[in-house]
């Protein structure tokens, strides 16, 4: 027998005294679930075990200190932007991140993004002044997502954030730095009263790649900044004062996540992101403020949160597992298939923002026919110059199956679309069949998001779910507990159990490493039966 093994099945001491070591697996678990003080691994009385205070002449073999969810990731992430948990729930398009969700997140100590994308300016003014409202001075972001074909789109959400007084983005699926994106940053910077840099509007940037991240390391461009104060968009002052921040105070690491996703394991991805911070610091070394990495994608369970952790993370985002929660604004139907799903149900799909050049969107693959029908438009736009080119017989499987109208109304509405917001594509598409044909489809593969969120009855066989294997990984830790039930998830509920739970199993990390064998019945983290889901 190893001389640090907590012995299973051996008696404990009695339940409740300070002073006990626990070696059977309830009491392990009660001794290393007491986060907020320190545990210990002792040898007392001829046997091993765990307990709180070692008792007097007891052998220390192994210690771990407290572990409030608090202490993960990095305390400078908590105090920039306001936070009690280095825990942040991204933006989901279309308002599904709505303002229920960002206020209940906000009011935990957490930070959420609320979803403009794909929203009209009326919808977002509105949650923003909510928001200004409730939460009020508590910290929530407002999703800035890039927008190269319609880069007026950016200007209205920057515009309605300053409005509103909104102090935090997340900048989603930018490229490259866009005019709007720097002007956002850039109105926020001022002189504190030590004559320091103070920069009231705060940048979490979204990336998949280095080269992306390196942008939002580094300070604004100058030719971009030179621009913005000639153009009388930002003051002299703040010109001068974007050599002194980077664009961005935190990027986030997204790997295999729902909706868009290059699908980049996160053990790959979030190394080689902190390896490309460390260059660009040691180029500026003092000049600039440090700027923290965050993990997304695959966050579903506590043990991919303390994963994330252990890989240097100084926060974490969830994005599929906020989808399923109460607050999240989509359809109770959606939110029971995604309480259905496992990790292997999600399959990729072509996305409507850029079907034409073939990028894929992540989506669940259980419960809808959505992934096969947007995989016939895709390939019927790959093989044929326009709808007039279309055989009979695929004409009426589009029609019929697809979507249930005839293509020459599904035209007409589009084109009615887009001579409101978008006239040039209108008259591109008037003179080009095939990229006639690819609006068209775009409408399916837009209304079908839509459909999810309102839930149509009669479209639930083309319901577009973003998802990422995160929400099978929830539901498999859920299984049995509180938090099967869709009712029950809500969302700070949820937070709060995936930080406790990340920081059992990092507790319990800290003991492996010191050689001691810690019974499963004790080590893994449990989610209460009863009780609503909350913790006690």
């Amino acid at each position: 027998m190893d001389r640090t093994t907590a012995v299973p099945g051996a008696p404990g001491s009695v339940p409740g005294a300070p002073e006990g070591v626990y070696s059977d697996p309830e009491g392990v678990y009660r001794v290393l679930s007491s986060l907020e003080v320190p545990c210990h691994l002792v040898r007392s009385g001829g046997r091993v075990g765990m307990c709180q205070v070692p008792p007097r002449g007891a052998e220390v073999l192994a210690t771990a200190g407290a572990m409030p969810p608090e202490r993960l990731g990095s305390p400078g992430f908590l105090h920039r932007h306001g936070l009690r948990l280095p825990y942040m729930a991204g933006a989901m398009a279309g308002g599904i991140a709505g303002t229920r969700l960002v206020a209940a997140l906000s009011r935990a100590g957490a930070l959420a993004a609320f979803g403009s994308a794909g929203l009209p300016e009326g919808r977002i003014d509105a949650a923003l002044g909510e928001l200004a409202r409730e939460p009020g001075d508590g910290p929530y972001a407002c999703n800035l997502i890039h927008s190269p074909a319609a880069p007026h789109l950016e200007r209205i959400v920057v515009d309605l954030c300053l409005r509103h007084r909104v102090r935090c983005v997340e900048a989603s699926a930018f490229v490259r730095l866009t005019p709007e994106l720097v002007r956002y940053r850039l109105t926020g910077l001022r002189r504190d009263r030590t004559g320091g840099v103070c920069a009231e509007h705060r940048v979490i940037g979204k990336v998949s790649r280095e080269e992306t991240a390196e942008m939002f390391l580094r300070p604004a461009p100058e030719a971009l900044v030179r621009a913005l104060r000639d153009q009388g968009r930002v003051t002299t002052e703040q010109a001068e004062l974007a050599r002194s921040v980077p664009v961005a105070d935190a990027v986030t690491a997204e790997s295999d996540s729902g909706g868009h996703t290059d699908r980049r394991p996160l053990t790959v991805l979030l190394p080689a992101l902190a390896r490309v911070r460390a260059r660009v610091a040691r180029e500026y070394g003092d000049a600039l403020p440090p700027v923290h990495l965050g993990a997304a994608g695959g966050i579903g369970s506590p043990h991919a949160v303390a994963a994330a952790f252990a890989l240097g993370a100084d926060y974490v985002v969830t994005g599929s597992v906020n989808q399923a929660a109460v607050e999240a604004d989509t359809s109770a139907a959606v939110k029971g298939l995604l309480a259905e799903a496992g990790i292997a149900d999600c399959v990729m799909a072509p996305a409507a923002d850029m079907f034409e050049q073939g990028i894929q969107v992540q989506v669940l693959g259980r419960g809808t026919m959505f992934p096969a029908r947007a995989g016939l438009l895709y390939r019927l736009y790959h093989e044929h110059g326009g709808l007039d080119e279309l055989p009979d017989t695929e004409r009426r499987r589009l029609e019929e199956r697809v979507l249930h109208r005839s293509l020459d109304r599904t035209w007409a509405d589009t084109a009615a679309y887009l001579k409101e917001h978008h006239p040039d594509w209108l008259a591109r598409a008037e003179r080009d069949p095939k990229y006639r044909m690819a609006m068209v489809f775009r409408w399916y593969l837009g209304m079908t998001s839509r459909w999810a969120v309102t839930g149509a009855p009669e479209r639930a066989g083309d319901r577009q779910i973003w998802c990422g294997p995160a929400m099978g990984a929830f539901n498999v830790w859920t299984a049995g507990t509180a938090l099967a039930e869709p009712a029950r998830r809500e969302a700070a509920v949820v937070a709060e159990h995936l930080m406790r739970g990340a920081a059992h199993q990092t507790r319990v990390g800290h003991l492996r490493a010191t050689g001691a064998r810690i019974p499963e019945a004790g080590a893994e983290y449990r989610l209460p039966v009863e009780h609503g889901g909350r913790p006690r």
